[in-house]
């Protein structure tokens, strides 16, 4: 069981640069989803926000379903949506005008504790708003397109004056910049969310609104209780979890920078440099790092990308994260499948233009992970190579990866399906499931013959093999030079 030959066509250029496609009312059908497949598609993300636990059953189920028909499998991430402040339910949509003033109120607001009984007063579902903010403090609503000033507040409520225009609707998303609030890392939603997902059978989860390192350390207590082997990806998305970054990279299994809150978050125009900070941590540590949210947002309703986006898309390839994700523009856009084969373009013009230097920030402690690094380094002088690895916790799959060898696949063979599919994030892995032999020599015969019959490698190419030997009754680590017959 193995992914066919799309993303190893040298003809076009070996892509190293996964791509993550979020579902929803324009992909969720078997035919969409075979067409996401077909066109590169890495990752399925499920975003909880606007998910019931029937969907997340049927999807998933429909994932699996189209591939195995078609003979390529993908991994499946859930997205919880976390913690957050929202404002309640208005009757109407409230307008108003730069200087206007109206309330936030909690609800433990008793009746008749109102700031003012004549002003325009909105609930919101966050009790300790008003003791974590300060007068004077900037309030954003609706992904910041309403900037407000706290001019006033008592226990139960705040009162703002506003600093643009705009219209207020519904269960509008508020962000307070710089202020650190006291909420959970998981609500009762999210564990429900959850549960849910780990009986459909998710490969990752990520986590919102990570502030600290304890965060992942909660979701891994939820998953150990659920008896899941997810892999937790740490969605970094305010001030605190920027200042927490090296924690939280240490603590998680992947990293997302979610662009969305984080630009509102923090000064817009520091975003970049968040960005290339949280990939070099990820570098660093060796986790695989996710750039997320507006990547090609005009192709919700354009059939093609703005300039603007390519050069981002091209940015994040440059940097070398292990993979880009499509929110919107695979929900609800027009063009789903156009923007995966935007994505793809984008990484088969680009990659070749990338310094093809190891990544030596990589601090690797143990001797079989130097052993990688020159692993990396033989293949890469032998041209036309891979390098084959045996794994069953996907631990020397993920660290190769982290070594960053550009035109070298790394071909991944494991016997355990969880491992197989949470190998398709990293960074220029493909992961074969295979059945082990006892016999070392069988397994890497199984595994160069599997390579060959799928027109990954041809006879006459060199592959360097990592994998265990038997000498004197001890065994070894062994890094070996095969030649496919």
């Amino acid at each position: 069981m193995s992914r066919p030959r799309q993303r190893g066509d040298t003809s076009q250029g070996y892509l190293h640069t996964k791509v993550i496609a979020t579902l929803g009312p324009a992909t969720e059908s078997k035919e969409q989803l075979t067409r996401l497949i077909h066109a590169g598609v890495d990752v399925m993300r499920l975003n909880m926000a606007h998910a019931s636990h029937k969907w997340v059953a049927d999807v998933i189920w429909h994932i699996r379903e189209v591939s195995t028909a078609i003979g390529r499998h993908v991994a499946i991430m859930m997205d919880v949506k976390g913690p957050e402040i929202r404002t309640g339910e208005l009757e109407t949509p409230f307008e108003f005008q730069m200087g206007d003033t109206f309330e936030f109120y909690t609800k433990r607001d008793p009746v008749g504790n109102e700031g003012d009984g004549a002003m325009t007063r909105i609930e919101v579902n966050y009790h300790e708003l008003p003791a974590d903010v300060e007068i004077g403090a900037i309030v954003l609503v609706d992904s910041g397109l309403i900037r407000l000033r706290v001019i006033e507040k008592d226990k139960t409520w705040i009162r703002c004056v506003a600093l643009t225009p705009g219209v207020l609707g519904s269960r509008r998303h508020i962000n307070l910049p710089g202020i650190r609030v006291n909420l959970p890392a998981l609500t009762e939603k999210d564990r429900n969310d959850l549960a849910a997902g780990v009986a459909a059978g998710l490969d990752f989860v990520a986590l919102s609104f990570v502030r600290q390192a304890s965060d992942i350390a909660q979701l891994r207590k939820e998953l150990k209780q659920l008896n899941c082997k997810a892999m937790i990806i740490a969605k970094i998305e305010d001030q605190a979890g920027v200042q927490n970054m090296r924690a939280i990279v240490d603590a998680a299994d992947a990293i997302m920078v979610a662009r969305g809150d984080l630009g509102i978050e923090i000064d817009y125009h520091k975003l970049p440099l968040v960005q290339t900070d949280l990939v070099k941590e990820c570098r660093r540590a060796g986790k695989p790092v996710i750039i997320a949210t507006h990547l090609l947002e005009s192709m919700i309703d354009s059939p093609m990308p703005t300039r603007a986006e390519i050069s981002d898309v091209s940015n994040a390839v440059r940097e070398q994260v292990d993979a880009v994700m499509l929110s919107g523009e695979t929900t609800t856009g027009k063009y789903p499948i156009e923007s995966v084969e935007v994505m793809q373009n984008i990484i088969r013009s680009i990659e070749p233009s990338v310094n093809g230097q190891l990544n030596f920030e990589l601090d690797l402690k143990e001797p079989k992970t130097k052993m990688l690094r020159s692993a990396a380094v033989l293949a890469q002088d032998l041209e036309q190579s891979g390098i084959v690895v045996f794994t069953r916790s996907g631990f020397l799959g993920y660290r190769l990866a982290a070594l960053r060898a550009f035109g070298v696949p790394i071909f991944a063979f494991t016997d355990v399906e969880t491992i197989f599919r949470q190998l398709m994030l990293p960074w220029g892995v493909e992961p074969f499931l295979m059945d082990f032999s006892d016999d070392p020599d069988v397994t890497i015969a199984n595994a160069l013959s599997c390579l060959k019959t799928q027109g990954w490698t041809s006879p006459g190419n060199w592959l360097v093999v990592i994998t265990n030997a038997l000498a004197h009754g001890k065994v070894i680590d062994t890094l070996q030079l095969r030649q496919v017959e």
